[in-house]
């Protein structure tokens, strides 16, 4: 049905609020693991030291690639059931969860490069949407309380990660070595976790928040 005057936006509960912020969690888990141990994925893998930076580009370029295109589509995005931001979160955590399943598992360098663009474009993918959830759902009164919980999620998730291949081998006694070419078990175990918690800590957001219609939904499609 279309819509002919505004949505009133509606004060939100902490917990209604820890919820939509949750998914930031899992992609500064996801985040965390990539910069925390890509560079030696690489090194295993034989790459040089001089090479490592020149590997490392796609990420910036990629998220300057990203950003505005997913910015832009998902302002003119609209789904009655999945709303507005809603479905990049969940396509960019489903491409982002197998790209960290399959980083460790890399056989070439050529592969993890591959997949190094895959996860920086997909963590990509679902975070710039996360930053506009924000404004999209909360009063004036209330987006200090989003961000700073945003900011709390993605300082827990960046610190459990970049802990989590030393947890192993500390903790659970996992390897932190292996043969020539291969990638260590806790780095692997590491990057299983992320690619789970990114998953469910998104889905989590996505099923338990809700998006309000655009104000007018003729002027909106007259406009797109």
């Amino acid at each position: 049905m279309a819509s002919t005057h505004p949505v009133p936006k509606h004060k939100l509960t902490f917990r209604q609020i820890i919820n939509m912020s949750f998914g930031f969690f899992g992609i500064q888990f996801g985040f965390a693991l990539q910069n925390a141990n890509v560079s030696r994925i690489f090194q295993t893998l034989g790459a040089e030291i001089d090479q490592i930076g020149f590997l490392w580009v796609a990420a910036p370029l990629t998220g300057l690639l990203v950003q505005p295109i997913i910015g832009y589509l998902s302002d003119r995005t609209w789904h009655s059931k999945w709303g507005r931001r809603r479905p990049f979160f969940f396509i960019g955590a489903v491409l982002a969860s197998i790209a960290l399943f399959l980083m460790p598992q890399s056989t070439m360098l050529w592969m993890a490069a591959v997949l190094l663009w895959v996860l920086d474009a997909s963590i990509n993918i679902s975070m710039e949407p996360f930053r506009a959830f924000v404004g999209d759902k909360l009063i004036s009164s209330q987006r200090t309380t989003g961000f700073a919980t945003q900011t709390f999620f993605i300082g827990l998730g960046a610190v459990i990660a970049s802990l989590l291949p030393y947890i192993f081998t500390n903790v659970f006694h996992v390897s932190n070595t292996a043969p020539d070419g291969q990638i260590g078990d806790s780095v692997k175990y590491s990057f299983y976790i992320g690619a789970f918690v990114f998953f469910v800590s998104v889905l989590w957001t996505v099923l338990t928040s809700d998006e309000l219609p655009p104000e007018n939904i003729e002027e909106w499609k007259l406009e797109k």
